[in-house]
C-alpha cells in the first residue's frame, strides 16, 4: 500500500462535470493499493494518516494532527500510484495495482476504518475507478509519502 498525504487549505473532486466531495482545511490522501495488500496494512496506514503530525501548532512547529486541528480528510484512490521503477522504457507498468475488485473492496474498507478513527463526517472520499478531477490548495507545501507492507516478525 502507498499513500500520499497532502496538507491541504482546501480540496474537492469532481466526477461528471460536478463537486462529488469537497473539503476544508485538512488532508488529500491518494490511496494506491498494490498486490498482496490486505485489512493489516489499511488499520495501521488509516489511524497513521489521522495521527499523522504535520499541522503547525502555535510555535509554528508540526507538532499537531488533523484531529488537533478539526480538519476534515478526502480519500481518492489512486492505481497510478503503484507503478513499477521503470527499469526500461518510458511507459509505466501497473502490473503492482491490486486487481479491480480486492483493490475497491480494500479502498471501502480503507475509508471504514479511517472513519473509525476520526469523526465519521469529516471522511469524504471520491468513487473507485471513476474519472475524476482533483483541485486542491497545498498548504506549505506539505506532502508526505507513507508505505506500508505488514510483516508479521515487526
Amino acid at each position: 500500500m502507498i499513500i500520499v498525504v497532502q496538507r491541504v487549505e482546501k480540496a474537492s473532486v469532481e466526477i461528471n462535470g460536478e463537486v462529488y466531495s469537497r473539503i476544508g482545511k485538512g488532508l488529500l490522501v491518494f490511496l494506491g493499493i498494490e498486490k498482496g495488500d490486505s485489512e493489516k496494512e489499511l488499520d495501521y496506514l488509516s489511524k497513521k494518516i489521522i495521527d499523522l503530525r504535520i499541522f503547525n501548532d502555535e510555535n509554528d512547529k508540526m507538532n499537531l494532527c488533523v484531529r488537533d486541528v478539526g480538519g476534515d480528510v478526502l480519500i481518492i484512490s489512486q492505481f497510478t500510484l503503484c507503478t513499477d521503477d521503470q527499469k526500461s522504457g518510458n511507459r509505466p507498468s501497473f502490473f503492482n495495482a491490486e486487481v479491480g475488485e480486492q483493490a475497491e473492496y480494500l479502498y471501502k474498507k480503507f475509508i471504514e476504518k479511517t472513519k473509525c478513527y476520526y469523526e465519521d463526517d469529516r471522511v469524504k472520499s471520491g468513487i473507485f475507478a471513476a474519472m475524476m478531477k482533483i483541485e486542491l490548495i497545498n498548504d506549505g507545501p506539505v506532502t508526505i509519502i507513507l508505505r506500508k507492507k505488514y510483516n508479521e516478525n515487526k
